[in-house]
């Protein structure tokens, strides 16, 4: 018997989809293929550019990008340009993901070749683009037309049309804050202590990791370009331990429990009293992305009180940029915990929509209410109620894997011998 494809059955047309997903990212893509396609009729534009990109593949040697919108300002709308590269925005608005795949595919990716340790007039160009505090106003020359591609990565938010950047010229003087110019001309300033001191000052991950990805942050000789899926990962991390530095110094947290979500995403944190210590187990559910099977899949990474000592190849990006806004709330709370962390990922995340989803979900959730135990096991038992009833998931599976309940239920402390 001819077996047929999922979606040539379909066809985009049953509202209970035979993939079992709930939205269908390829409808999401061609329809925004179509609102652009029709405007990719030019090899010159000028507009203003939200932000750089910094690819990974050839690796000394990269791709970068000047991102700028196809669209004039009277088809865009009430959206300024700042909201086409704005997360944590997008996150606090609510915005969907056909919303956040049409901003996206909207900006053209005008890209050229650099080495990593390169220095030359477009690299300039992107480094002052990715130090602006707002978009700045750019003329662009490319080889030819843009041509329609949406990039759809786990780890990076999607980008549009690219081709293949000839000239740019900055026609209006880049609004750069001075608190960023003073740390970017700083080359005795090590880029670790940077991206904490630009993060206290108030600038989000966001721009963090963009102005990293430039090559603008670093003693001097030793700047460079980083692409932008590691240099997300680096700001996430870095920030991620300074702030749990300071909780080691925190009383420990009651028994507490948070629930969020954001996108399909959802995520149950729950904070054992305990010294400081993370889990994450990201649960992928039957037909959530990557996941067509008809069985729960998931993957999990720890670390102890020390921290860890290699890269969470697991959970890769997603779990520091959950542990970020986790660590920040227990600060916020002056407690330390030992953080169990479940991300369920339902068929209502059709699209990949990079590792920000996974941080401003985390902060959704830690955002909410908390709900308060008495002990541990009363926690757990919430925690299994919970899965279960909204998922269907049996969560002894996971935790029967965990190394926090593994070490809070086997572990004897010296306390428990003490009058």
């Amino acid at each position: 018997m001819e077996s047929r494809s999922n979606c040539i059955t379909c066809k985009g047309k049953d509202p209970q989809r035979y993939c079992g997903r709930m939205y269908c990212p390829i409808f999401a893509k061609a329809e925004s293929m179509f609102k652009i396609n029709e405007k990719l009729t030019k090899k010159d534009f000028f507009g203003e550019s939200p932000s750089p990109f910094v690819g990974r593949y050839g690796y000394p040697c990269v791709n970068v990008g000047i991102l700028s919108p196809a669209i004039s300002d009277s088809q865009r709308g009430s959206e300024e340009i700042w909201q086409y590269d704005a997360p944590r925005y997008w996150a606090a608005s609510d915005y969907s993901i056909p919303k956040i795949i049409d901003f996206r595919s909207s900006l053209i990716n005008s890209r050229f070749r650099a080495g990593v340790m390169e220095t030359n007039k477009l690299v300039e160009i992107s480094q002052e683009i990715g130090m602006a505090s707002r978009p700045v106003e750019v003329e662009i020359n490319l080889e030819q037309k843009p041509q329609f591609r949406i990039n759809n990565e786990a780890y990076l938010a999607p980008t549009g049309p690219n081709a293949k950047l000839v000239k740019a010229e900055i026609t209006s003087n880049p609004r750069i804050d001075t608190r960023v110019d003073k740390i970017v001309s700083d080359t005795d300033f090590k880029s670790h202590d940077a991206m904490i001191s630009l993060y206290k000052k108030g600038f989000d991950e966001n721009f963090v990791s963009k102005i990293l990805s430039v090559g603008n942050l670093g003693l001097k000789g030793k700047r460079k370009l980083v692409p932008t899926r590691w240099s997300i990962t680096a700001a996430d991390d870095t920030l991620g331990k300074d702030v749990i530095t300071k909780l080691r110094d925190h009383k420990h947290s009651d028994y507490l429990s948070f629930f969020g979500s954001y996108l399909g995403n959802y995520y149950l944190v729950l904070c054992f009293s305990d010294c400081w210590s993370y889990e994450l187990f990201e649960t992928y559910m039957p037909h959530a992305s990557w996941n067509q099977t008809k069985e729960l899949q998931y993957c999990t990474d720890y670390e102890p009180y020390a921290g860890r000592r290699q890269y969470a190849y697991n959970c890769a990006g997603g779990y520091y940029a959950a542990r970020l806004p986790v660590a920040e709330k227990l600060d916020s709370m002056k407690r330390q915990a030992a953080i169990l962390m479940i991300r369920v990922i339902t068929g209502e995340y059709a699209a990949p929509l990079g590792v920000w989803v996974c941080r401003e979900a985390a902060r959704k959730a830690v955002e909410a209410k908390p709900i308060e135990f008495g002990s541990k096991e009363l926690m757990l038992v919430y925690a299994k109620n919970l899965l279960k009833k909204k998922f269907g998931v049996d969560a002894d599976i996971l935790f029967k894997k965990s190394r926090i309940i593994d070490k809070l239920t086997k572990q004897v402390k010296i306390t428990q011998f003490l009058g």
